[in-house]
């Protein structure tokens, strides 16, 4: 077995260690040695990356026992080597490691939840709950869970003896055999075989960025050290920026856009009253059975849509409506009664760069090119 010097040291940064295996394989070479302290990927917790020597350290995996590095480089069997850990990564990882831990044993404490999901991702650390919570739950839960991270009270992590991991109570997201490594933090218990700081007021803060309903619980998106510190300070700017926008302090905000989504309806309301007085007038002017073009500049999609109809409605005939739009000209068509205008669509389409279609009576879409003089003229001699 190889000797994992980060179940005991996770602050260990460098070591020296005895090459045992160098082996090729897709995307570098496969080295084992006879102890390391590069954490491989399991638990939810991402590899450690850093140098063996002068090969770079790309990936760390395990069958359990065996720790293998693959590398860019080889490296010579029975040689000693020194390795060298990129400890920002590490760090990142017992801060997110330690903090979900935290939270997770806060939410089972208060609520039952139990964690049955955990991935150490980017930007964010992913929680997946039991249970669904509310958001009233949630900021309990955060806020208590900063608590014991401010409390900053030692974290241990050990292998009790058997009789007493028998008398002992502790988080499992499955049933365990053998030796079983324990990680308190923040008033939990869990078993873990992830690297954790020494102490919970290293977490800095916790913060729970986003979450969801998922799978009959919740899906999390939690920040820790310095990724809550990166994700606060971004919201905060976010925040000051649309409130500079809106007239509206950090705060209020959520009132500043209600006030604004109500004016955004009483203008979309107005503009749908005129574009359906511009349809009625339009149709009022053309001519009974004679198909036209018509030119609508202002209007959007739904107002070119009421403009067609009304006039095809009103005349038997077929009507295009056009106005600047789309990828340069949007139009609309509306059939004469029983009438089909989806090939003169195609028709269009082709003749003009277009992309668009629809049912029979009705179609709209986009041109890439041409004036309204020329599809006028294309649309009275093809009708």
């Amino acid at each position: 077995m190889t000797d994992k010097l980060y179940e005991t040291d996770s602050y260990a940064q460098t070591f020296t260690a005895t090459v045992t295996a160098c082996t090729p394989v897709a995307g570098g070479f496969a080295v084992v040695l006879d102890r390391t302290a590069f954490f491989p990927e399991g638990g939810g917790q991402p590899f450690d990356t850093g140098r063996l020597g002068n090969a770079r350290v790309l990936a760390v995996h395990t069958d359990g026992e065996i720790i293998t590095h693959t590398t860019d480089a080889p490296l010579p069997v029975g040689a000693a080597v020194e390795g060298v850990l990129d400890w920002d990564r590490r760090l990142d990882a017992m801060q997110q490691h330690t903090g979900e831990h935290i939270l997770s044993g806060t939410l089972h404490r208060l609520y039952g939840a139990e964690n049955v999901g955990f991935h150490i991702g980017s930007p964010y650390v992913r929680m997946d709950t039991s249970i669904p919570l509310t958001a009233e739950q949630l900021a309990e839960a955060e806020a208590q869970a900063n608590a014991a991270v401010r409390a900053d009270t030692p974290v241990r992590c050990y292998v009790p003896d058997p009789d007493t991991l028998a008398h002992t109570e502790y988080r499992s997201k499955k049933e365990l055999e053998g030796p079983v490594r324990l990680v308190e933090a923040g008033g939990d218990r869990c078993a873990c075989c992830g690297t954790h700081l020494a102490r919970t007021g290293e977490v800095g803060l916790i913060k729970i960025v986003s979450f969801q309903h998922y799978k009959g619980g919740m899906r999390l998106a939690v920040a820790c050290g310095q990724r809550a510190y990166d994700a606060v300070a971004t919201g905060w700017a976010d925040a000051e920026a649309a409130g500079r926008k809106l007239s509206a302090p950090v705060g209020s905000l959520e009132a500043a856009v209600t006030r604004l989504q109500g004016g955004e309806a009483q203008l979309k309301q107005r503009l749908a009253d005129l574009q359906n007085a511009l349809a009625t007038a339009c149709a009022a002017a053309a001519k009974p059975g004679v198909p036209c073009t018509l030119w609508a500049a202002g209007a959007d999609g739904d107002g070119l849509r009421r403009i067609a109809l009304a006039v095809a409605a009103e005349t038997g005939a077929v009507c295009c409506a056009l106005a600047p739009g789309g990828q340069g000209l949007a139009y609309a068509l509306a059939a004469a009664p029983a009438g089909d205008v989806r090939s003169l669509c195609k028709a269009l389409n082709q003749a003009f760069d277009g992309r668009g279609g629809g049912k029979p009576a009705f179609c709209q879409g986009s041109l890439a090119r041409g004036s309204e003089a020329e599809i006028h003229a294309f649309l009275t001699e093809t009708l």
